[in-house]
């Protein structure tokens, strides 16, 4: 839970119970405003972790599902806008939404104008809260509370405690809209709180309302779900309920620019697209709110139910306008929000890591996926390089920055391996002392081994190539021609296998992860045929072998390390996956 969320829960919760000892009693409406406050400010404590209870067993029994799901969109736009409602309707949660799209856009998974089409469609899955609060289950709250309770205490399968938990959230929401419900009833006959209802009709003040109060409970749903209270006990008109909707989505932009604060520049990104879109739909809307008014009349009679239909409404019909301009949109970000060149700078600093979300494992595990695979482009250009110093004596340059040789570049590469290997592996930690399910645990545990591989695979070829290649200069003698090509062939393969290896670490890809170890089975005969080759040469006293022997058979061993931790590094991925053991 939002740690943030949690103070405002045990403030809230305070004040209820410190109010009381300086309440007194209205003489014209008996209106005992200490425990008004105390039962109002109760529940609605109840009611905020009930929501935050219900969207994370949702997340932990359906999140890495919807990862797999986001990841695997189309370009179609229709089609994002559908999966990110769909996604955010399961784990109730736009913001988690967003932090997955992130991650997918930094992995090259989809395209930033794609993943504005499932925050499009994320605003629209968020409407479903409304929806389930309007059926007025809160006769039901405790049956939920017991049975939620039950699946949490006893159920053996993790799905269920899950789905237990969740239910468990559910209750204790209704439970809190049942305490400010019976709170606010006297509220009913009190003038002066029902000209200030009225007085909500304008729809300014109610956006004002709507945003203030959502950016300060940070969940635009919880927001949404109060006015619905407030509309069952007659204490809201539907007039006032649509522009304090309306403040809602425009107040969950702040909760979306405080998570993006000090993050990557894609997150940063995603949070000015959040804000365009929420407040360009509520520019636009809030000139029909008496069309809107008049059409959800037409589909129901209760307030509640009129409210949530609005809210739905409202989403969809923007979110379809909106759909065909996602590209236009993505521009308009990237003006406003330029690269920059230190982020792919030779300073090391992590891209992905996003200390917030630990709290999420599913995102969070994310994340360092990512950032992993980030890894696995690093040292393959570490290794892309290496060859350079044993086929010629040119220094050269770097493949990015122009005003490095090739080892510099090497160096400047071992030194960012080092660093995201440390700052990974503790985030990973980090995340394994949270409530993990089997399967989360043993992704924690196979990505800090994948990062170890990858930082071993980085020190091979700067400890031990470098100095070696070093060593072939100061020969002053070349390799053979016949044995060059052995070794420029031999490295040629081991890259395609780096190429192969980043493919599977973006999605953790089983299929890809056994392509690999199928291929390194083929290289080592072929490497066992190239050594055969390399004595004959020496029995036949090539005296260009002779002078180079040493070096040409370290650099081939060397090479076959490294493809052996790429082959460490499939069999656990595929140990992931939960497929086949793989015997070495």
């Amino acid at each position: 839970m939002n740690k943030n969320r949690q103070w405002l829960m045990l403030f809230v919760m305070l004040i209820g119970i410190i109010n009381p000892l300086f309440a007194g009693t209205d003489g014209v409406n008996s209106i005992h405003w200490g425990f008004l406050t105390m039962n109002l400010l109760g529940g609605l404590a109840l009611f905020l972790y009930g929501m935050s209870k219900m969207s994370d067993g949702m997340k932990k029994a359906a999140g890495d599902r919807m990862r797999n799901i986001l990841s695997a969109l189309t370009k179609n736009r229709v089609i994002a806008l559908i999966v990110g409602a769909f996604v955010t309707m399961i784990i109730q949660s736009s913001s988690a939404t967003t932090v997955m799209l992130v991650s997918f856009v930094q992995a090259e998974l989809m395209s930033y104008a794609q993943a504005l089409g499932v925050i499009m469609g994320a605003n629209i899955g968020t409407t479903i809260t409304a929806q389930l609060v309007a059926f007025k289950l809160t006769d039901y709250a405790l049956g939920m509370i017991a049975v939620g309770f039950i699946m949490t205490m006893f159920s053996k399968r993790e799905t269920f405690k899950y789905f237990g938990e969740a239910l468990l959230g559910f209750g204790i929401l209704f439970f809190g809209m049942y305490l400010m419900s019976d709170a606010m009833k006297p509220l009913r006959d009190y003038q002066p709180f029902q000209d200030l209802m009225i007085g909500l009709e304008n729809p300014l003040y109610g956006l004002i309302i709507g945003a203030l109060f959502t950016g300060l409970i940070q969940s635009s749903s919880a927001f949404t779900g109060i006015v619905i209270t407030l509309a069952m006990n007659s204490l809201i008109t539907l007039e006032a309920g649509i522009p304090l909707i309306f403040g809602a989505n425009v107040g969950t932009c702040i909760t979306a620019g405080l998570a993006s604060i000090g993050t990557i520049r894609d997150a940063k990104r995603v949070a000015i697209a959040h804000v365009l879109f929420n407040i360009g739909g509520v520019i636009i809307f809030i000139w029909f709110i008496p069309y809107l008014t008049d059409f959800v009349r037409t589909l129901s009679s209760d307030t509640p139910r009129q409210i949530a239909n609005a809210h739905t409404i409202f989403n969809i019909t923007v979110g379809i306008v909106f759909l065909p301009f996602t590209t236009i949109l993505a521009k308009l970000v990237y003006k406003m929000l330029p690269d920059k060149e230190i982020e792919t700078g030779v300073i090391p600093a992590t891209w992905h890591l996003d200390d917030s979300q630990i709290s999420h494992p599913a995102f969070a595990i994310e994340l360092a996926q990512t950032e992993i695979s980030r890894m696995s482009k690093i040292v393959a250009r570490m290794f892309r390089s290496i060859i350079h110093p044993f086929s010629t004596d040119d220094p050269g340059e770097d493949e990015i920055y122009p005003n490095l040789t090739i080892l510099e570049g090497i160096d400047m590469r071992e030194e960012k391996i080092d660093f995201l290997d440390e700052k990974v592996v503790n985030y990973l930690v980090q995340i394994g002392r949270q409530e993990l399910s089997n399967q989360q645990m043993s992704e924690v545990y196979a990505m800090i081994s994948i990062a170890n591989d990858l930082e071993n695979i980085g020190d091979i070829i700067h400890r031990n190539m470098i100095p070696l290649a070093t060593k072939r200069l100061q020969l002053g003698s070349d390799f053979s021609e016949e044995g060059k090509e052995e070794l420029i062939s031999y490295h040629v393969k081991v890259s395609k296998q780096m190429s192969r290896l980043r493919e599977a670490l973006g999605e953790m890809d089983p299929v890809m992860a056994k392509k690999i170890l199928q291929k390194e089975e083929k290289y080592g005969i072929m490497e066992s045929d190239f050594r055969k080759q390399h004595v004959m040469r020496l029995r036949q006293e090539k005296e260009a072998s002779l002078e180079t022997h040493e070096v040409h058979v370290e650099f081939m061993d060397l090479l076959k390390q490294v493809g052996v931790h790429m082959a460490n590094i499939a069999k656990t991925i595929m140990e992931i996956d939960g497929g086949e053991n793989v015997s070495a």
